[in-house]
């Protein structure tokens, strides 16, 4: 199937400009819509490839960068006064109003990487997501993780983040290769959270769970024995989280599906495309075929349908 990509620029709930890719089928199809979340410092064009896959099986999907990475980085990044929260209120919510508004007799469905299959409870749109899948999806509290490396966390987070967050106005990930550099407030919340038990908290320590349980479709997770960065037992906190969702966790070996590696980042890889692609794409098409296409944002099992989309702030 001929895909069809366009190069976007979407607003958030704020108004702020976020650079986004649509991956659409040329012909028109029934396929639902897929909104892909990315990990904390990662560019949208990781998951170009993927996103190329689910057009080429009818999917309409939209991947975007969160403010202050890729394609939506101000110059300089000290200059951007926002925090890791505002990439749920107002970045992932503004992507769902944009693809509602555009597509709104589509089931949307959500990929979440990381951190984006953690931002969707903290926005109002997650009653509009009739189904998620998490991949390495996790609760970045440091005790989740054992041996050297909690150890290593605990460092991260106490010390070398804020530290040097506030020292430069931003922090320099790209150099430690960590990713994509995090503005400064993003960074020093992300270091907070990571220190708390409870993980997504408030400055006082007191959890933040605004909109986990307004998400009540199917959650499949995804996590991998050699994911350093989502170990099973923070992936299974964040699936707590979402406590009216209907959850599913599949964790897998590399010689489950006959490699040596996956790791946080691999499965992105066109080598996983027969494997856990495809078995990605069944679920996310046997959860679209379970939504009535009838309105905007209908749930799976919904009878009623919300009387409008949600309105852009």
């Amino acid at each position: 199937m001929n895909i069809h990509i366009e190069q976007l620029t979407i607003p958030a709930t704020d108004g702020y400009k976020l650079a986004a890719t649509l991956f659409s089928p040329e012909e028109e199809t029934t396929g639902p819509v897929v909104l892909i979340n990315p990990a904390t410092g990662v560019k949208r064009t990781l998951y170009a490839q993927f996103a190329r896959f689910l057009a080429g099986r009818g999917m309409y999907v939209l991947t975007y960068d969160y403010r202050g990475i890729g394609g939506s980085r101000p110059k300089p990044l000290r200059s951007l006064k926002s925090n890791m929260e505002a990439w749920g209120t107002g970045d992932l919510a503004g992507a769902v109003d944009w693809l509602v508004e555009r597509y709104p007799r589509r089931p949307l469905l959500a990929v979440g990487h990381s951190s984006g299959g953690q931002l969707l409870g903290l926005t109002d749109r997650a009653q509009y997501v009739s189904a998620m899948l998490g991949v390495g999806a996790q609760s970045g509290y440091w005790r989740h993780w054992s041996g050297p490396r909690r150890y290593a966390l605990a460092c991260l987070w106490y010390a070398v983040m804020p530290a040097a967050s506030r020292l430069l106005g931003y922090f320099p990930a790209k150099r430690l290769g960590l990713g994509e550099d995090l503005p400064g407030e993003v960074a020093r919340e992300w270091a907070r959270w990571c220190r708390n038990p409870a993980y997504i908290c408030d400055e006082r320590g007191v959890p933040l769970r605004p909109h986990f349980e307004e998400f009540s479709g199917p959650l499949r997770a995804y996590s991998f024995s050699d994911d350093t960065f989502a170990p099973r037992a923070a992936v299974e906190a964040l699936l707590g989280f979402y406590r009216r969702a209907r959850k599913e966790h599949l964790h897998l070996h590399p010689a489950d599906l006959e490699v040596d590696s996956i790791g946080h980042f691999k499965w992105l890889r066109e080598s996983f495309r027969a494997s856990l692609w495809e078995d990605m794409a069944s679920w996310l098409e046997q959860q679209a075929r379970a939504v009535r296409p009838s309105a905007p944002g209908m749930r799976l099992g919904a009878s009623q349908p919300p009387t409008q989309p949600p309105p852009l702030s």
